[in-house]
């Protein structure tokens, strides 16, 4: 099937199907049930490396991907907990986007965990440097959303 925007800001695609007898509406139908599936392993494979883990045995190979799923998983969950109203979300300036990605839970999640990190085990006579907490900020921002 074809599949055409008539007000052509999307180029046209095929959505293909193995059945022949499938009614097109039929086969948009299932392509917008999936999304958000593949939404998932998309990032999934992004922010956690799905699908290119480096056992090579069997059963290791059957234990990764629902690890990763997991964490992606507690990820979610976290952010949530976190953020119960709205996820912090960064948006580009060419790009809006109209919901958060796994990329801002991650860095919700990460942000909170360099909030409460404790240094207790830190020397007490340690070389200190003073960095202006607008520049720390900007900094620790950055790194929550290093891959």
């Amino acid at each position: 099937m074809l599949r055409r925007d008539p007000a052509g800001t999307i180029k046209p695609s095929a959505l293909c199907c193995t059945a022949p007898t499938v009614a097109a509406t039929q086969i948009v139908e299932w392509f917008v049930v999936r999304w958000n599936l593949e939404v998932t392993f998309a990032e999934a494979r992004a922010h956690l490396g799905l699908e290119t883990q480096r056992q090579w045995s069997t059963r290791a190979i059957a234990r990764t991907p629902p690890c990763l799923l997991g964490v992606f998983s507690l990820v979610g969950l976290a952010a949530k907990v976190l953020h119960p109203d709205q996820l912090p979300t960064r948006q580009a300036a060419w790009y809006a986007k109209e919901e958060a990605t796994f990329a801002d839970a991650l860095a919700a999640v990460r942000a909170h965990l360099r909030e409460h990190w404790n240094g207790d085990e830190s020397a007490a006579e340690a070389d200190l440097i003073q960095i202006p907490r607008p520049r720390w900020d900007s900094l620790t921002e950055l790194l929550a959303y290093a891959a």
